[in-house]
């Protein structure tokens, strides 16, 4: 008996680190978002001090990387969140 209750309780400390490690993904996921987004904009906004007849060009990339950024980080809690719930 005392096997089996061993097993039982490494199983379930197991789902309990998963799901804490998931959380903890989802969390440094969207961290990493904001901070990405923010340089990419920080970023446009003194490109186009600098050069302000670009400010179309650097517009249009600025979305497009922050989309990317955004695109990974909703993949990545995605799968925290199919780890916390499965």
């Amino acid at each position: 008996m005392s096997l089996l209750n061993t097993i039982l309780e490494a199983t379930d400390l197991a789902a309990a680190y998963s799901k804490m490690g998931a959380a903890i993904g989802a969390g440094l996921a969207a961290i990493g978002a904001g901070l990405g987004i923010g340089r990419i904009g920080g970023s446009a906004m003194e490109s186009i001090a600098r050069q302000p007849e670009s400010l179309g060009d650097i517009r249009a990339n600025m979305i497009v990387a922050a989309a990317l950024v955004e695109g990974a980080v909703f993949f990545a809690i995605v799968v925290c969140l199919l780890i916390l719930f499965l």
